[in-house]
C-alpha cells in the first residue's frame, strides 16, 4: 500500500519549463545556434559594482547570520523610498518586507489573504506559478478573461460580476506575464475602487515595472492615495531590473497589521531572506538608477526589433508586445500549441512557451520572451520560421 500525499499538489502541473528544455535538448543545431525566448531571464549580467559589492557581502561573518523575518532594514529603507519615488506615495520601511523572490511573495500573499476553499480572480491568460501556488493552497483561481481585441486588459465590469462570498482578492500583473501588456493607470483605479466596494483585496505584481516604454510615466497612483493599506498590496521582483534571479530577492509592500501576518507565514518558510546580496541591492537601488534605465532603453529596443522582424510573417500575428514578452498567436489554428512550440525547437531551434501553459482558451498562442536575446538573434527569427510547419 503507498502512503497518500497531498491531493493538492499531486493535481498541480508540474513546472513548464523543464518540459521545453527537453524539446530544445533534442535540436541538432542544424540552423544555427539556439534561440532560447523560454524562461524570462535577463542576458545582462549585474552592473560590476554591483557584483563586487555581492561578492564582499557573502564573504562577510555578518551576511552569514540570520537576520530580520522581513528583511535587513537598509534594504526595505531603501526599496520605501523607491516606491515614493515612482508613485509618489508615503510607504514606510515598516511596510515592506523582503521575501526570497517574488514567487515567494505571491504564495505568502495568497497564504494570508485566502484560505483552502475560497477564490482569487486571475486574468487569464495567467503567469502559471500563480495558478500552481493557488491549486497547492486549496484556494480556486477562478477566470478573468481577457482577450486581445482590449489588448490583453483586464476590465473591473467583468471582474465585479465573478465576485461572490468566495472571492477574497484579485490579483493584477502588470506589465503582464505572459502577453507583456501594460495596464493603464484607469484600470488599477477601478479595480481598487471595485475591491475596496467589495471588500477584498487587490494584488499587484509589478515584477516587470521597470521596463516599461520610456516616457510612460508612473504605472498607477494606487500608493499615493491615503487609504491604500486598507485594500492595495504591492509583489515586487528584484531579479529582472538588478539581473540578479538567483539571488532570489523580492519585495511585499503593505499595511504594517498585514504584514505583521505575513511574517508569521515568512518566519516558518525562509526565516529570514538571504543575507547576501541584500545591502549589495540597498546601494544599487539609488545608485544604479541610469545603468537601469540604459537596460530598459534597450529592451525597448528589443521590442521594436521584435515586431520589425514578424512584419514580413504574415501568418504569425503578434498580439501583444511588451516590457519582457510577446504573446503571438500561431498559424495553425486547431493545432495545439504545445505540439508547435516543440516542433517549432526541434526542427528550427526557437524555443519558445507554448500557450496552454498561461490558462484555458490560449492554445493558438505562444508566448515569446524577447528580453533574452539581443536585437541580432531577433532579425534570425524570420529566416527560422518561414516554411515552418510546411
Amino acid at each position: 500500500m503507498s502512503l497518500r500525499l497531498n491531493p493538492n499538489l499531486i493535481d498541480t502541473s508540474t513546472p513548464p519549463i523543464p518540459e521545453a528544455y527537453g524539446w530544445a535538448a533534442r535540436y541538432d543545431g542544424s540552423r544555427g545556434p539556439l534561440i532560447n525566448m523560454a524562461q524570462a531571464v535577463p542576458s545582462n549580467p549585474p552592473h560590476p559594482e554591483l557584483l563586487e559589492r555581492f561578492g564582499r557581502d557573502a564573504g562577510s561573518p555578518p551576511s552569514a547570520r540570520y537576520g530580520d523575518i522581513g528583511g535587513d532594514r537598509s534594504l526595505r529603507e531603501a526599496y520605501a523610498v523607491e516606491v515614493n519615488r515612482i508613485y509618489g506615495g508615503n510607504v514606510t520601511e515598516r511596510e515592506v518586507a523582503v521575501t526570497a523572490g517574488c514567487n515567494l511573495a505571491f504564495f505568502i500573499a495568497m497564504l494570508s489573504v485566502a484560505r483552502a476553499g475560497e477564490a482569487v480572480l486571475l486574468p487569464a491568460p495567467w503567469y502559471f506559478n500563480h495558478e500552481m501556488a493557488l491549486r497547492m493552497l486549496g484556494i480556486e483561481a477562478r477566470v478573468l478573461p481577457v482577450a486581445p481585441d482590449t489588448g490583453f486588459v483586464p476590465d473591473a465590469q467583468i471582474a465585479a460580476r465573478l465576485i461572490d462570498g468566495k472571492v477574497r482578492a484579485i490579483a493584477l500583473v502588470s506589465p503582464n506575464n505572459p502577453t507583456g501588456a501594460v495596464y493603464p493607470p484607469a484600470t488599477f483605479e477601478s479595480f481598487a475602487r471595485l475591491c475596496r466596494e467589495r471588500g477584498i483585496w487587490l494584488l499587484l505584481d509589478e515584477t516587470y515595472r521597470d521596463f516599461m516604454p520610456t516616457g510612460a510615466g508612473r504605472p498607477h497612483g494606487l500608493f499615493a492615495d491615503p487609504d491604500w493599506r486598507d485594500t492595495v498590496i504591492g509583489l515586487y521582483s528584484f531579479s529582472k531590473a538588478y539581473c540578479m534571479p538567483g539571488h532570489r530577492l523580492g519585495a511585499i509592500t503593505a499595511s504594517r497589521p498585514v504584514l505583521d501576518e505575513v511574517e508569521k507565514a515568512l518566519d516558518t518558510v525562509q526565516i529570514c531572506p538571504p543575507r547576501p546580496g541584500q545591502q549589495a541591492l540597498a546601494w544599487g537601488i539609488g545608485a544604479l538608477g541610469h545603468w537601469r534605465e540604459q537596460n530598459r532603453a534597450e529592451l525597448n529596443l528589443r521590442g521594436e526589433a521584435f515586431r520589425a522582424a514578424f512584419k514580413g510573417l504574415n501568418a504569425w500575428r503578434v498580439e501583444s508586445v511588451g516590457a519582457y514578452f510577446a504573446f503571438v498567436r500561431h498559424p495553425f489554428p486547431g493545432r495545439p500549441a504545445r505540439e508547435v512550440a516543440e516542433q517549432l525547437a526541434i526542427e528550427r531551434g526557437v524555443l519558445a512557451l507554448p500557450g496552454v501553459y498561461f490558462g484555458p482558451g490560449q492554445d493558438d498562442h505562444l508566448r515569446i520572451a524577447f528580453a533574452n536575446v539581443g536585437t541580432g538573434v531577433i532579425a534570425e527569427l524570420p529566416g527560422r520560421l518561414r516554411g515552418f510547419g510546411v
